[in-house]
């Protein structure tokens, strides 16, 4: 599986991802494959624009694809007299279908009422909207975005509200099987809103009807607080400095105790120092997960057992049972409410969410359609 953390290690590096680069190299040599991409609006609402931006993995540059279905390097050059490109493909009354070439990693967004703002930066980088910072141009805007891996062994594909939640989408995928995921409950959107409006710290998360932003992008922004897991981060140190925790990833285990000052664990994984509340919402900084299948496992555990609540209830991690996930009164209150307001209870709510596959990720080795839907809001 491909997982959240390496879509965005790709996408913040503008380059090719070790877990992509075989298949990618793979495929290049012959013609370029493409499945059917479908952007579909059941909320009644527009104008309704796409845009599919990314990283061409034999080149490592970054692209977007336009409207005939091909995969166009970004250029400096694109930014209109506004400072902008103009990547944007309508979507017209019900629906848009639309060639998605293979050899990609990237985004799909989505935007309603307004065009987004992209501006290609010196080295032809591309900027990518930031709409839960108020001074981003792209911040009026309704938006959200769906991410994908499509290369040589399939398509790897998910919703995510780990950065904010604006507009609700599901993902549809066709080829061997059909599956779905992401799509949120009747009413959920605004389920979501109340529901963090109403808890304890995770108000200020709420940003007015455009969108609630996830708390490490609050925190940054000063609306929420920087030590609001502090207590339970103690907590899980303190008791592993007289308890043994085991963590199983794949046919490996590890096993691991706090030592002075730090979690060390067996089986040559790195020594992680305690973390702070924005290393456990951003599961970055002292929990930084390589893709190296050793650290980055334990890593990942870590994050999820901190922002879950679980790290404490058994020495046996990952906890693979949601059943027992966010029951502490402190807890990432926010990746509870997404999960809650899910169709299949599968969300995206930290980076991590992955582990223990409770995240609405799908792939697909021999896909012919894909569908991203604006659901009824």
């Amino acid at each position: 599986m491909i997982s959240r953390r390496s879509f965005l290690g790709g996408l913040a590096a503008a380059s090719v991802g070790t877990p992509f680069l075989a298949n990618a190299i793979g495929s290049a040599a012959g013609a370029r494959a493409a499945m059917s991409l479908t952007l579909a609006n059941e909320s009644g609402r527009g104008p309704v624009w796409t845009y599919i931006v990314g990283t061409n993995l034999a080149t490592g540059q970054q692209c977007h694809v336009s409207a005939d279905g091909q995969l166009v390097p970004v250029s400096e050059s694109d930014n209109g007299p506004d400072g902008y490109t103009d990547y944007a493909i309508p979507v017209e009354g019900g629906g848009t279908t639309l060639s998605l070439p293979q050899g990609m990693s990237g985004r799909i967004y989505l935007a309603i009422g307004q065009k987004l703002k992209f501006h290609a930066n010196p080295g032809n980088a591309l900027a990518y909207p930031a709409g839960w910072v108020t001074s981003d141009p792209n911040y009026p805007v309704l938006h959200d975005c769906a991410e994908f891996t499509y290369d040589g062994s399939g398509m790897h594909c998910n919703t995510t509200m780990v950065d904010m939640l604006s507009v609700p989408l599901a993902i549809s995928l066709s080829g061997a099987a059909q599956q779905s995921a992401g799509r949120l409950r009747d009413g959920g959107r605004a389920a979501v809103f109340s529901a963090l409006a109403g808890q304890a710290g995770f108000s200020g998360l709420v940003m007015d009807d455009l969108r609630v932003i996830a708390p490490g992008h609050g925190l940054d922004a000063g609306r929420f607080a920087t030590d609001y897991l502090a207590g339970w981060i103690d907590e899980v140190w303190n008791h592993y400095r007289s308890n043994t925790m085991t963590v199983t990833a794949g046919a490996s285990t590890f096993t691991g105790s706090v030592q002075g000052e730090q979690f060390a664990f067996s089986g040559g994984v790195r020594a992680f120092s305690k973390p702070t509340t924005r290393d456990v919402l951003f599961c970055d900084g002292a929990l930084a997960a390589p893709n190296d299948g050793v650290t980055g496992p334990v890593a990942a555990t870590l994050g999820a057992g901190f922002n879950r609540g679980v790290l404490t209830d058994t020495g046996a991690q990952p906890v693979a049972d949601a059943g027992g996930y966010y029951r502490r009164p402190v807890t990432n209150h926010y990746s509870r409410v997404m999960h809650e307001n899910t169709v299949d209870g599968d969300a995206y709510g930290f980076a991590f969410d992955d582990v223990c596959e409770h995240a609405p990720y799908i792939e697909d080795p021999a896909p012919t359609s894909i569908t991203v839907t604006i659901t009824p809001f």
